[in-house]
């Protein structure tokens, strides 16, 4: 029996006020998988943080004899090792490897077999080494620039929550149309056949928990549900070379219990998965003059890249302030600019100086790219976003009819002038 209730609540994580359509049901596959009495439950394979050669990883075993042998496979790489769990049913490995390493070049996948205790599982994994270094964010020993899009679970055509096969390789195949080799899955965690595509495809992956806006801050069953969202999102996607990033946070407060909440929660994370890197999208920064913003949110302190939700030339200032905006940043650490965009529905054309026309949205994209090729820390960008989505909070008539209208593409598939301008100049940076 399955019950669900799509009601928010204050001290839910999200809260009360979301700007994204909530929908309720159920949105994903429910699976009744038949395992045996003593069964291999969770692994994990990945690279020794900072190598390229050592594998490091564990196995746990479920079942009344949790003391078992189990053996680790990668066929095509030639490794065989045996470990024989205790008597919790735990055992960790680490042994060394020659492997082609994954990258949005070079997506290469390994099938990785463990069999032990009358149980087999497998699956593709590839194996990558993500790392910072200053401002850069370096990616099997190399500086990368993420060449970005926020992608809303959201389905194309036919609305509601993407789930199907289908719906991925539709909003994953449309940002690979627009040059990127990294997307930004807000603001929860999205379907597992998301990022299991997008390690075949070659896409960078942020995955997000939805500790979004404000939040019960100082309530433990508030902290503890976010803590169990980040501690589920790393319990499924361990395994998953194109997830970079998690984020544990989007736009909220600058205060001492929203600070000292997210401290916590970045070192749960930590914990959890070392080899990884860390986020949140922030949107403070310090004004000092009317033309300088300084990035300077204290929560940066616990993160290793920084991401900023700004969107000059709409929520603030005009598109031509972008020629005089100075950024500076109060860390050493990458910076990756989360969100900037305009409204703008397909098909409402006018003057560049006409809000909500595609002139207007493309006019500021290309103000904008002019505005981050001068931001020495930046390392990545995720526009807001590849495709229009449904939300309550967004209701001026006969423009956004309870939809934001800030997609290059809308929900029928169509691009925006937009779409061209971040595509150019995105086709320049992979050159």
């Amino acid at each position: 029996m399955v019950e669900v209730n799509n009601r928010r609540r204050p001290e839910a994580i999200p809260a009360l006020s979301t700007d994204w359509w909530n929908y309720g049901g159920l949105t994903r596959d429910v699976l009744l998988i038949e395992v045996p009495e003593t069964f291999i439950q969770d692994y994990s394979v990945q690279l020794v943080k900072g190598s390229t050669t050592e594998i490091a990883g564990w196995v746990r075993i479920n079942g009344a004899a949790k003391s078992q042998q189990v053996t680790i496979e990668i066929p095509e790489a030639g490794v065989r090792r045996v470990v024989t769990t205790d008597a919790a049913g735990y055992a960790d490995f680490r042994f060394l490897a020659q492997l082609r390493l994954w990258s949005p070049r070079d997506p290469k996948l390994y099938r990785v077999v463990l069999s032990g205790a009358g149980d087999t599982v497998q699956e593709d994994i590839g194996f990558r080494r993500i790392e910072t270094r200053g401002t850069k964010i370096l990616l099997n020993g190399e500086p990368i620039f993420l060449r970005g899009i926020s992608i809303h679970e959201e389905a194309p055509y036919r609305g509601g929550r993407s789930f199907s096969a289908e719906d991925d390789a539709i909003l994953l195949g449309w940002a690979k149309e627009l040059g990127c080799n990294f997307v930004r899955l807000a603001h929860y965690p999205h379907n597992e056949g998301m990022t299991r595509l997008a390690d075949r495809m070659g896409l960078l992956v942020w995955s997000e928990v939805p500790v979004y806006w404000d939040s019960a801050w100082n309530n433990p069953a508030t902290f503890q549900n976010a803590a169990d969202q980040l501690r589920d999102n790393i319990a499924r996607d361990h395994n998953r070379a194109s997830v970079i990033l998690w984020s544990i946070a989007n736009e909220t407060p600058v205060e001492p219990a929203r600070t000292e909440f997210l401290n916590r929660l970045a070192a749960g994370g930590r914990e959890l998965d070392p080899s990884r890197l860390l986020t949140a999208a922030t949107n403070h920064t310090e004004k000092s003059t009317p033309f300088t913003r300084t990035i300077n949110d204290p929560l940066g302190q616990f993160l290793d890249v920084i991401g900023l939700n700004e969107y000059l030339g709409w929520y603030e200032g005009r598109p031509e302030d972008a020629a005089q905006i100075e950024w500076k940043m109060a860390y050493d650490k990458p910076l990756i600019m989360s969100e900037f965009g305009a409204g703008a529905p397909y098909g409402n054309r006018g003057s560049v100086d006409a809000r909500w026309t595609e002139e207007y949205q493309a006019d500021l994209y290309q103000r904008q790219i002019s505005m981050l090729r001068r931001i020495p820390a930046l390392a990545g960008m995720s526009p807001w976003l590849l495709m229009d989505f449904r939300s309550p909070r967004r209701l001026l008539p006969g423009i956004q009819d309870y939809h934001n209208r800030k997609g290059l593409i809308s929900d029928r598939g169509q691009r925006k002038q937009a779409f061209y301008i971040l595509q150019h100049f995105y086709r320049e940076l992979a050159q």
